[in-house]
């Protein structure tokens, strides 16, 4: 007889994620109890990620964990924000164990190296889907913002943008490329890396910052729009990867940079004359400037607009 709802919660769920000391109530009762640190702000976002829209059907279950937990952990990192505890609301066709243990395996691996709990949440049947809401600490007055970019500070990226996107069409047959590329480009897209260090490094560096879901270019215009200002792409500047130009060729590889999604890499502004801090992580890209007209440019030219909308899921 299979296990009941309950059961795969105490099995797999209950104690997941890093133990810590705010945590006064977690994984098994009506609510959770936690214990906020006197003296920080509380950043709080959510995302959900379902079978066939945000992830191909029969992935592996360890990648789904880890996507839907890297989405949520890279907002926080958009606002510099340190992690602390996530709620998993988790729908499933059938209660396979095999299946939620590998779940669970994922999620519990990336939540520990990022000392988050999960405290609480809710398991039901149907369409596999995951959801995620996460609370991280910020110091008052010093959490990364969409608004605060201005005209001559410069644009900087995190990583090598389009390489998830290319990732996914590697896995959906679309382009081809030499093996080892390949292989490369679909780790990207299954095992996203959220910038949580980095954020922390920007604090008080940065003017503004979005994390790169849907589109390099549409979050850049995101950034650029709450701040009343465009941005001048620079294109001898975008960090076009080895693996992604040889999969998908030059032209189609700055297609993918531009407007491929699910990179969860941070795009910052700096002040004029400003370098980034130190940071081990990834590479780190300065691609154009904030300009006070609106819009986001490429070497001078309007982008299409496919390319500067990005993916939305009503388009």
């Amino acid at each position: 007889m299979p296990a009941g709802e309950f059961e795969l919660i105490q099995r797999y769920l209950r104690g997941l994620g890093a133990s810590r000391d705010d945590v006064l109530l977690g994984v098994g009762d009506d609510c959770a109890l936690v214990a906020p640190p006197p003296g920080l702000e509380l950043a709080l976002a959510a995302d959900t990620i379902v079978e066939g829209v945000h992830f191909p059907k029969g992935l592996r279950a360890a990648d789904v964990g880890h996507r839907v937990l890297a989405v949520n952990l890279s907002d926080l990192a958009a606002m510099g924000a340190d992690p602390a505890w996530a709620l998993l609301t988790l729908t499933l066709p059938a209660p396979d164990e095999a299946w939620l243990e590998g779940f669970a395996a994922g999620f519990g691996a990336l939540a520990l190296r990022h000392g988050t709990a999960l405290v609480g949440g809710d398991t039901t049947s149907g369409p596999l889907t995951a959801t995620v809401a996460i609370a991280g600490f910020v110091a008052p007055a010093t959490a990364l913002r969409r608004s605060g970019a201005r005209a001559g500070d410069t644009v900087w990226v995190s990583g090598l943008p389009g390489e998830a996107a290319a990732g996914l069409a590697v896995l959906q047959g679309r382009i081809g490329g030499p093996a080892g590329a390949r292989e490369r480009l679909v780790a990207r897209f299954l095992r996203p890396e959220p910038r949580v260090g980095l954020g922390r490094a920007l604090r008080g560096a940065a003017t503004a910052c979005i994390d790169v879901s849907d589109g390099l270019a549409a979050d850049l215009g995101k950034l650029c729009a709450a701040s009343g200002v465009g941005a001048a792409l620079e294109g001898a500047r975008l960090p076009v990867s080895a693996d992604l130009a040889d999969c998908a060729g030059d032209g189609p590889a700055l297609r993918f940079l531009l407007a491929g999604g699910d990179d969860y890499e941070l795009v910052f502004t700096l002040p004029p004359g400003t370098e980034p801090p130190d940071f081990a992580g990834a590479p780190l890209a300065r691609i154009g400037v904030v300009v006070a007209a609106p819009g986001v440019t490429l070497d001078g030219a309007p982008l299409p607009r496919d390319v500067a909308h990005g993916f939305d899921h009503f388009a």
